[in-house]
């Protein structure tokens, strides 16, 4: 027996979801990634070799050996177009010390100038943030944010049919994703930050119950040390200071408002963490948050190598404010890249991981709240 519920699904900020063309698109793949996501995290129990039976045997399995169909079948009413191709201009621009745009001509330049640090180092948060669907000459064709509606298109209906007995599994899936949920091209920075709203039946809880006593999240954590020896994120991460979740200290009057505060945070804990001289061409603190580093690959890694970012944002609404949440769900850095170090540098990033997630934290306390 299948459990059928609608859904309305929006956007907060621009989504990335490319079609064959690389263009903005409705599109049910994404989403099914999303369910496939947190329910890793819900049903992150036993060992991988069972987690990854559970997940082929209920999502779909393509290998020859072990072949079998999903039994979660997912419907959007439209695949659409996205129709947003410009971000409207906004004051935007943050400082970013690292960055050096005293070559450009005069008249560019001045643009970028910033006095606290008498230099030329502003840069725009959507394009900190974004690069690569985010341009220097626009943006790739998006699916529109709900205070867009100028251009249309802001919402679509999906329909989520899954089996009697993974109902209430699905159910904190989908509870998860309301709160936490992004999708599409740089949605680990906060682009394509949804929200969904049940259409028959049954209310999902909103950012007002987003807070450290929530049973659900409390039941989903695990101390960061312990999380640090896992292989992939399967669980928030905790602290002395309770879950590693936070939310921006003010609201906001626009999704862009919200878009540069977060700008403006990852500026700070990475930036936090200056490469050592002595390490040069080494691996350093820095390569703990994700790889590659701009202007400071290494090459035990090279330029193909991918450490994906642990710590994610997104942007949520309220009734009238927008409001930046990030958090944290921790894990090891992968064997793959461990075993390419040389032994004394696996064993150096080993032991720096809990130092740098501090730190990185410690920020966090600094510019937005926890929950």
């Amino acid at each position: 027996m299948m459990v059928k519920q609608h859904y309305t699904v929006s956007f907060v900020t621009p989504a990335f979801l490319g079609d064959a063309d690389q263009n903005g698109a409705w599109r049910t793949p994404p989403f099914k990634a999303l369910l496939r996501q947190w329910w890793r995290v819900v049903a992150a129990k036993g060992n991988v070799q069972e987690l990854r039976k559970a997940e082929g045997e209920l999502f779909g399995n393509a290998a020859d050996n072990d072949f079998c169909k999903s039994k979660i079948r997912l419907r959007l009413e439209n695949w659409n177009r996205g129709k947003l191709n410009q971000l409207p201009a906004v004051s935007e621009l943050i400082c970013h010390e690292e960055v050096d745009l005293s070559n450009l001509p005069p008249d560019v330049r001045q643009h970028y100038y910033c006095a606290e640090h008498n230099a030329y180092h502003k840069v725009a948060a959507s394009l900190y943030l974004g690069f690569g669907p985010v341009g220097t000459r626009g943006i790739r064709k998006a699916i529109t944010p709900e205070s867009d509606k100028k251009t249309g298109n802001q919402e679509n209906r999906l329909l989520l049919a899954v089996p009697d007995k993974q109902n209430e599994c699905f159910e904190v899936i989908i509870q998860l994703i309301h709160w936490f949920g992004t999708i599409g091209g740089r949605s680990r920075n906060g682009w394509g930050s949804l929200l969904l709203k049940v259409l028959k039946g049954g209310k999902l809880k909103g950012l007002e119950a987003l807070n450290q006593s929530d049973s659900l999240l409390k039941g989903l954590a695990e101390p960061l040390e312990e999380c640090l020896n896992l292989h992939w994120p399967q669980a928030f991460g905790k602290d002395d200071h309770g879950l590693l979740i936070w939310r921006s200290k003010q609201p906001h009057a626009t999704w862009r408002q919200a878009m540069v505060e977060l700008a403006k945070t990852k500026i700070a804990f990475r930036t936090a963490l200056h490469f050592d001289p002595g390490r040069h061409h080494r691996i350093d603190q820095r390569h703990v948050l994700a790889y590659p580093v701009t202007h400071h690959n290494f090459s035990s890694w090279g330029n193909q190598s991918r450490l994906a970012n642990q710590l994610r944002f997104k942007v949520t609404r309220t009734t009238e404010d927008y409001i930046g949440v990030a958090y944290h769900l921790p894990c090891g850095i992968p064997d793959e890249l461990l075993n390419v170090l040389s032994k004394a540098d696996r064993k150096w990033i080993v032991g720096q991981q809990l130092g740098v997630w501090q730190k990185v934290h410690g920020i966090l306390d600094k510019q937005m709240q926890r929950i």
